[in-house]
């Protein structure tokens, strides 16, 4: 898999992002009835190349979805209501199928139940990655977006500090955003198994297929090919597989990795428990 040069990634100024969005879904809520709900839905993980699959998705002939990443219905923008969401989708998807990709449903508590109540019948896919990894390129992120001064341990030890009452306050209020939560959720959002527990209570698990973000990258025409048969997509075989929105940065401490390693080694266990399969994260 090679990585797509950054200067053939198409940056959009936000300003201009949020104006083509809100002319967009004006438009879509308009047209509404005439839109579809998605067959499928790339719940996440944050950082665990779920920006490279959509692209790989919407690539294929027989796939149609928003024409960007992260609508964030069954998270941020659950209160705008179903015809909002139905506005983000094509208004002439035809036979193809139809799906979107937003990271953070994983990871919100409520997400699930929400989910199950709109589209009861779609198929989901989780990208998973090594948390420890996961943890500090969400960490690089951060800090390139200029949110994050803290340096990466000091981070990791005001985790639970900075959350305090967050999740609490999201239940609570529909509109509510957290920050904290949105940005700094570095452990967090690595144990995976309890995020895969709410999901598998309000889906079955046919309808759930899970993939480690490693297989996408040491083999990602194997791994693309088996998630369009969970799909019911057509089998598409993709010229190149390029990476996303890579970036290099220092490594990780080596006593910080070793300290991450044994914060993650039970949530680990635990997550091969659920799934029935090793994951060759220890």
């Amino acid at each position: 898999m090679r990585r797509l040069p950054a200067e053939v990634i198409p940056r959009v100024p936000e300003p201009v992002r949020k104006v083509a969005r809100n002319a967009v879904w004006t438009f879509g809520r308009l047209t509404a009835r005439r839109r579809p709900l998605p067959d499928f839905l790339v719940i996440g993980a944050q950082k665990a190349g779920t920006t490279a699959l959509y692209a790989y998705l919407r690539w294929h002939p027989g796939i149609a979805g928003p024409s960007w990443k992260e609508v964030s219905f069954f998270d941020r923008h659950w209160w705008r209501g179903e015809a909002w969401y139905r506005g983000q989708f094509p208004l002439r998807a035809g036979e193809r199928l139809v799906g979107e990709a937003s990271p953070s449903y994983l990871f919100h508590p409520l997400a699930p139940e929400r989910a199950r109540s709109l589209v009861p019948g779609a198929k989901l896919v989780a990208l998973l990655r090594d948390p420890v990894d996961r943890a500090y390129s969400q960490y690089q992120h951060e800090v390139a977006l200029g949110r994050e001064p803290l340096s990466f341990e000091d981070a990791l030890a005001a985790e639970d500090e900075r959350l305090v009452g967050e999740v609490e306050r999201l239940i609570a209020d529909p509109r509510a955003f957290s920050r904290a939560w949105w940005d700094h959720t570095y452990t967090a959002r690595g144990r995976y198994a309890e995020q895969l527990e709410r999901w598998l209570e309000a889906f079955p698990s046919e309808q759930l297929l899970v993939v480690r973000t490693e297989d996408l990258g040491e083999r990602p025409a194997e791994t693309y090919a088996s998630i369009l048969a969970f799909l019911g997509a057509e089998p598409h075989e993709l010229p190149d597989y390029p990476r996303v929105f890579d970036r290099d940065y220092e490594p990780m401490r080596a006593e910080t990795r070793a300290a991450l390693a044994a914060t993650f080694a039970e949530p680990n266990r635990r997550l091969e428990a659920l799934l029935g399969r090793e994951l060759g994260w220890s």
